[in-house]
């Protein structure tokens, strides 16, 4: 400590990453009694921090609502209100299923849905009351690739099982042309997306059919494969989501058309988590948010295997490449090179594949609420709800 606003960090290593890592949410800061007070129930049952509203009850799979913070006054460039917020009482709840929001929306159940799927979004159009928007995407669907379970110990099956992904009928017939095609990890606004060409992944049917006949997976005249009198058989995981499920779908039909068998399991948003601990799963569709190329350190280190490193991938190459990239760069453009070598490395080892960058879509009661015209800031979030208000 410097003096009362100034505090010095003294670094064992390089971090050209500390700014980011200071203003993201995940720095916010707690109170030592409370976190001292709850201990493993801080973050779960229990948060005090410094945000524009309060906790006041957390039910898992259902609910979260918040109380305004009537001391809150620091609001960010990002928001025209610095505080409080307008709104009194949020109540934010999780509805699994597409339709069932937007049926919510309708009849008033909900004033706003977050993260509206692109496959229901003609059916918001047709309501007089709903106002649709939207902004740049902030995350990847993508289908890891257990690295640990046969017949995907091999890189010839993990390469072609991800060149059988049609990425483009995926953003056309599900989703509507909105969004990107996703080839690589990251979001396509972020610097260390701009891999090598030869590095990104995409849809080659042929070329995954080769591979597997390389591997010794052999088709018969239906199409279906077979190794030593085994049939090509996996298991494909998803959650409950309609939008997870109709995707997971269409990952089905492509594998079946190279000779892949997918069998498809459905789990509870809030239990699938603890399954992929037990590194049971082959294949999976999932998606993750983050706007930082951190995010290859959390999904593919050899560290956290399991979950979130649910490919299961432990390599030496990769970790020694990761490492570099995490506190060997001492300056923003050094991470940048160092992260695109790591990036590259994983795309060529095939520990996932591609699938879908999505665009967030709100939507909201217009008769109800007023929400800016233009949302400051890379997703809708806490900055954005100070300036929402509600019409009497």
């Amino acid at each position: 400590m410097v003096d009362d606003l100034t505090v010095r960090f003294l670094m064992k290593h390089p971090d050209a990453n500390l700014l980011y890592n200071m203003s993201s949410g995940f720095m916010g800061v707690p109170s030592p009694k409370a976190y001292d007070a709850e201990g493993t129930n801080y973050g779960v049952t229990v948060a005090v921090g410094t945000g524009p509203y309060k906790l006041e009850s957390f039910t898992t799979g259902v609910e979260s609502v918040l109380v305004r913070n009537d001391d809150y006054t620091w609001g960010s460039a990002a928001s025209q209100n610095k505080g409080p917020a307008k709104i009194d009482r949020l109540t934010l709840r999780e509805i699994a299923d597409s339709s069932t929001s937007f049926l919510e929306l309708k009849t008033g159940g909900v004033d706003v849905v977050i993260d509206v799927p692109s496959d229901i979004l003609p059916q918001y159009s047709t309501l007089e009351n709903a106002t649709v928007q939207s902004q740049s995407g902030f995350g990847i669907f993508y289908m890891p690739i257990n690295t640990t379970v046969e017949p995907f110990t091999d890189l010839r099956v993990r390469k072609a099982t991800a060149l059988a992904v049609n990425q483009q009928e995926i953003l056309d017939k599900l989703f509507g042309g909105q969004g990107l095609a996703a080839h690589n990890f990251l979001i396509a606004s972020l610097p260390e997306s701009k891999v090598d060409p030869k590095f990104d992944i995409s849809f080659d049917p042929e070329q995954a059919k080769t591979l597997l006949e390389e591997a010794g997976w052999k088709a018969a005249t239906d199409g279906s494969r077979s190794k030593d009198g085994k049939p090509l058989n996996v298991t494909l995981w998803t959650q409950s989501d309609t939008e997870f499920k109709r995707l997971t779908e269409v990952i089905q039909a492509q594998l079946k058309a190279v000779g892949i068998n997918a069998e498809i399991t459905v789990f509870d948003t809030s239990s699938i988590r603890a399954e992929y601990k037990k590194g049971t799963q082959q294949l999976a569709v999932r998606s993750y948010g983050w706007n930082n190329a951190d995010i290859l350190d959390w999904f593919f280190s050899g560290e956290r295997l399991g979950y979130p490193n649910v490919s299961m991938w432990k390599d030496p190459k990769a970790d020694e490449l990761r490492v570099k990239a995490l506190t060997g760069s001492k300056t923003p453009e050094e991470r940048i090179a160092n992260f695109v070598a790591y990036h590259e490395y994983v795309l060529s080892q095939y520990p996932f594949a591609p699938i879908y960058e999505p665009v967030q879509t709100l939507a909201f009661n217009k008769d109800r609420v007023t929400v800016p015209g233009k949302i400051d800031g890379p997703q809708f979030s806490a900055q954005t709800v100070l300036d929402i208000e509600v019409k009497e």
